[in-house]
């Protein structure tokens, strides 16, 4: 199957079941549904159910609900039915549902991963980095590194981490080659650099690079949730740092986003590996999906739930006057971003002749 259809499956069911997070929390609170649509624009086929049309419509990147009585300056007779007739909770758990299942999903495709298994890199060495000192240390390519520092390792992220932390004088490594094991000191070359959230760092290195051995490490029950909250949280943790530093002028936009261009060639590269990296690629976009619409930016439903703060605050609404402007001005600043993303995505990824010979075709 090509890449870019795996590229709109991806998309189309995290938004979808985003939005099918926002439609089950209006039906069960009674807030009239009028329309779910599979997908925007046209619509190519529909059927009515109780109150609500049921669409598939012709763009296939996700879909939307439209529940009665949830427009700002739509006139409301205060029925039940109505989403912004109901109080300042309820309203606030619609909106919440679809970033919640979101972040649901990801902890269930995670849980999946750890349990049938995630392939992952164990100790042996594959290669070197010319003039780094595990090559002159004598250590080969095959060798096993059991242990560094007394500290047992398995599999390469545990090893390269405690390395890269051993920034002063040498580390001791346990390292096995034909069935025997011996002990070397090595000490490390200490490079300044930049971590993924603009920050100036020391990492500590040897010159080694991975065998292509891979593992199949699974979890049995209840282990596997516990991975996969872990998975998440850190997930979670790594997220609101970089956009704390993306507003903190550390870390640059052009540094720390990608967009549709980046995603689909990501997917592109899991599609290439198999399933498992699939699933871990939706996870992971799934997490960010609920992570970046609750940021309190208008049109977000972060910013929907800040709305409601200022309501509860001030005991009534902002205007729809205020709540209009506000909005319009969120959507100038997200497609602005959305453009300057795409641009970045053109450049980075290195597809800028590509894309000119796309929009002005030469003879």
């Amino acid at each position: 199957m090509p890449s870019i259809i795996y590229f709109i499956a991806v998309l189309s069911i995290l938004i979808l079941v985003h939005e099918f997070g926002h439609f089950i929390a209006a039906k069960r609170l009674g807030v009239r549904v009028e329309r779910f649509s599979f997908g925007f624009g046209p619509k190519i086929v529909s059927f009515k159910k109780g109150d609500t049309e049921y669409l598939i419509s012709a763009i296939p990147l996700g879909g939307y609900v439209k529940m009665a009585g949830d427009s700002p300056g739509e006139e409301l007779t205060g029925q039940r039915g109505e989403f912004l007739s109901r109080s300042i909770s309820d309203r606030f758990g619609i909106i919440f549902a679809g970033p919640l299942l979101n972040y649901v999903l990801a902890f269930l495709i995670f849980s999946v991963i750890f349990m049938f298994g995630s392939p992952t890199l164990t100790t042996d060495i594959g290669g070197f980095l010319k003039g780094y000192p595990a090559e002159k240390e004598g250590l080969l390519a095959g060798d096993k590194i059991i242990a560094v520092n007394g500290k047992a390792v398995r599999y390469w992220e545990d090893m390269t981490g405690i390395i890269r932390e051993t920034v002063e004088g040498p580390a001791r490594f346990s390292v096995m080659r034909n069935g025997k094991i011996f002990e070397r000191d090595i000490s490390p070359v200490v490079r300044r650099t930049k971590d993924i959230f603009g920050k100036e760092v020391r990492i500590a290195m040897i010159g080694i690079a991975p065998s292509t051995r891979i593992e199949t490490v699974r979890y049995g029950f209840p282990q596997f949730f516990y991975m996969a909250f872990k998975k998440l949280t850190a997930l979670t943790a790594i997220t609101y740092r970089a956009l704390w530093s993306v507003m903190t002028g550390r870390l640059s936009v052009k540094e720390s986003m990608t967009g549709p261009i980046g995603i689909f060639i990501v997917t592109s590269q899991a599609v290439k590996l198999g399933a498992i990296y699939i699933l871990h690629l939706m996870a992971i976009l799934s997490a960010s999906l609920a992570i970046f619409n609750m940021l309190p930016f208008p049109v977000l439903d972060g910013g929907h739930i800040l709305f409601l703060a200022i309501e509860k605050i001030r005991k009534r609404p902002l205007s729809t006057k205020v709540q209009e402007s506000i909005s319009n001005a969120g959507v100038a600043l997200l497609i602005l971003l959305t453009v300057l993303i795409f641009y970045n995505d053109i450049i980075k990824f290195g597809i800028a002749d590509k894309a000119m010979k796309f929009f002005i075709p030469t003879r």
